[in-house]
């Protein structure tokens, strides 16, 4: 059922029934689990085919906006929160096309965030995933960050010319699937 009564003073309310307006205003001041789930909503109208591309990609940078604003200080966190943002950002790029001048759409913006993310090399992981079995928790747990964080890459080297950044995310793409 539609709820047309639905906005930012009534918080309660099913958000999915919201403008982008009511739900931006809303998330200005959202905290914890109501930013979630105005990352949730705004991701689920980005998805949404029956929309127009612009009105997808203003969808997009809400739930983007929202997953920046989300994370914690943790490593696991901020591991989630790039993720959530690679992933949404692969999947505008894949869908609705690349846009260069927009930082959230170019896939040399996200190539290069992508690499800003990883604390190992691709020399480095790959030598870890050989014995990671022996290794300590917290390395496998570097290693597991490290595979959710270049989860996108076999999809974005497609959009890439070629270079340095390329031919290290190209390493990528093998080395992950020897990954934890």
């Amino acid at each position: 059922m539609l709820n047309t009564d639905a906005g930012p003073e009534h918080p309660a309310r099913d958000l999915s029934t919201w403008t982008i307006e009511c739900l931006h205003q809303f998330a200005q001041d959202a905290r914890g689990r109501q930013l979630e789930v105005v990352r949730v909503v705004a991701q689920g109208h980005a998805h949404r085919a029956d929309e127009p591309s612009e009105a997808r990609r203003q969808w997009a940078r809400l739930s983007l906006q929202a997953n920046r604003r989300l994370h914690g200080d943790s490593v696991w966190d901020q591991a989630r929160a790039a993720h959530q943002d690679f992933m949404l950002r692969m999947w505008l790029i894949d869908k609705l096309g690349p846009d260069t001048e927009d930082h959230d759409f170019s896939p040399e913006a996200l190539a290069v965030d992508t690499v800003t993310a990883l604390a190992l090399t691709p020399g480095e992981a790959h030598a870890l995933a050989g014995h990671w079995r022996d290794l300590a928790v917290e390395q496998i747990g570097e290693l597991r960050r490290h595979r959710n964080l270049t989860a996108h890459v076999d999809r974005l080297v497609c959009h890439l010319q070629p270079g340095p950044i390329r031919d290290r995310l190209l390493a990528w793409t093998e080395i992950r699937r020897d990954l934890p």
